[in-house]
Formats: C-alpha cells, structure tokens, sequence
C-alpha cells in the first residue's frame, strides 16, 4: 500500500481527486462504453453468452467490473463506481422496458429463435449461418439422446444459445447418423453413383434422405457426400 495514502479519507474515498464535473465525464464513458459492448455482444451471437440474454450477460459483467474495481483500488472512488453501477442498473432496466413494448426492439437487441432441423434435415438457412456449427448442434443433439437426425422433427436455437428439440413420432423414420461422434469415428461414405445398395442414404451435410435418386447431387444442398442412413 503507497504509504501516503490517509486511511479512512472520506474525500479520497468518495469523490477522489478529479473535479465534481468528472461524474458528467463518468456518465458519457458508462454510455459509450455499454452501447459498445452490447453492440459486440450482439455480432457474437448466442455461442459466446450462453444461458443468459445479451442484456442480462451485459449486466454481470458491468456490474462485476464497477463493483470490484471499487471494492480493491483506493484511486478508485466510491462516487464514480456507484455512479457507473447505477447507470448500468438504469440502461438495463431501459432495455427492459424498451423490449417490453417493441417487438422490433427485443429482436435488435436479443435476437430471434433460429430454426435448425426440420423433418430430420439441417435447414438451408441453418447452414449458412454462425450460430452453431454443425458439430455443435450435433453435440447438443447427442446431450438430449438423439442417435440420428431421423428422431427430429424440429429443432429452434433460442436466443440463449440453447438448443430445443421436439422429437419425431415416426420412430422407423431412416436420418443422418450422430453417434458416436464424428471426432471419433465419422460415417462410412457412400458415393452415390457407384452404390449397388439399396439401403436410404443420408447427406453428410444436410442429412437429407434418399432413396432410388439418379444423380449424386443432394436435392437439398447440392452436395455430393452420402453415407447409409441410420434408422
């Protein structure tokens, strides 16, 4: 501890050294600086907040930096981390009831539900997009007891990231093999046009399935990979 510093200052512990006027200087830095990080939140996607919404994620981290940095540095005062705390706690709340009357709003700032599988097959949309990689959503799919794509009838990525799975009725339905893991064994490929079986066949990137079908392109993503679908 710097030997010059007077324990128990009130004024050094509350306002610190800056002018009265700095709070005016906290209140535009605290501004920037959450509208920034909820902007970058927000281009991260899902992945990287798990289970909490962007502005519930935003919030914990917020708070965690004013509050300890308040708590363990004695340069820091304790106006300037209750100001900041406060404006943190009242940009949330604004959020809160910004979403809360403007659907357009909540879909800036929390997202939407992305669909992921429908009918045992990886949307097109899906494809394309960061949410999840395929091995992911595999992962994810495996941790609910899914063996094959054929057991799904739908699957949504929330906003939180998590993954919701409404399973097929139709148990003899044939899908794209999950388990195991690729990472560990991947499924056998089939190439299409030199096959002789007549078992359904699974893309390897969609999972759509096919039976009988001449050419070797997937119907679904126009990729060429197949293995034997499981059922």
């Amino acid at each position: 501890m710097d030997p010059t510093i007077q324990i128990l200052d009130l004024k050094r512990m509350l306002i610190g050294d800056e002018p009265l006027l700095f709070l005016l200087e906290i209140v535009v830095r605290t501004i920037v600086i959450y509208a920034y990080t909820l902007v970058l939140l927000r281009w991260l996607g899902s992945r990287a907040i798990g289970q909490l919404s962007t502005v519930e994620f935003l919030l914990v981290i917020a708070l965690g930096s004013a509050v300890g940095d308040a708590m363990f540095y004695p340069d820091v005062p304790l106006l300037h981390a209750l100001a900041v705390v406060t404006l943190v706690v009242l940009a949330n709340k604004a959020l809160d009831v910004i979403m809360a009357r403007s659907r357009k709003a909540e879909r800036a700032i929390d997202g939407k539900p992305e669909e992921a599988i429908r009918d045992g097959v990886i949307c097109s949309a899906f494809l394309r997009s960061t949410s999840l990689s395929t091995s992911e959503l595999f992962q994810q799919l495996r941790e609910k007891g899914i063996e094959h794509l054929g057991q799904v009838d739908h699957a949504y990525v929330e906003t939180d990231g998590v993954l919701t799975v409404f399973k097929s009725k139709h148990d003899s339905r044939p899908g794209l093999p999950i388990v195991p893991p690729w990472e560990i064994e991947a499924p056998a490929e089939v190439f299409r046009d030199a096959a002789s079986t007549s078992s359904p066949l699974a893309c390897l990137r969609c999972g759509t399935v096919s039976v009988g079908q001449k050419t070797a392109d997937c119907p679904q993503c126009a990729h060429r990979r197949w293995t034997i679908a499981r059922e």
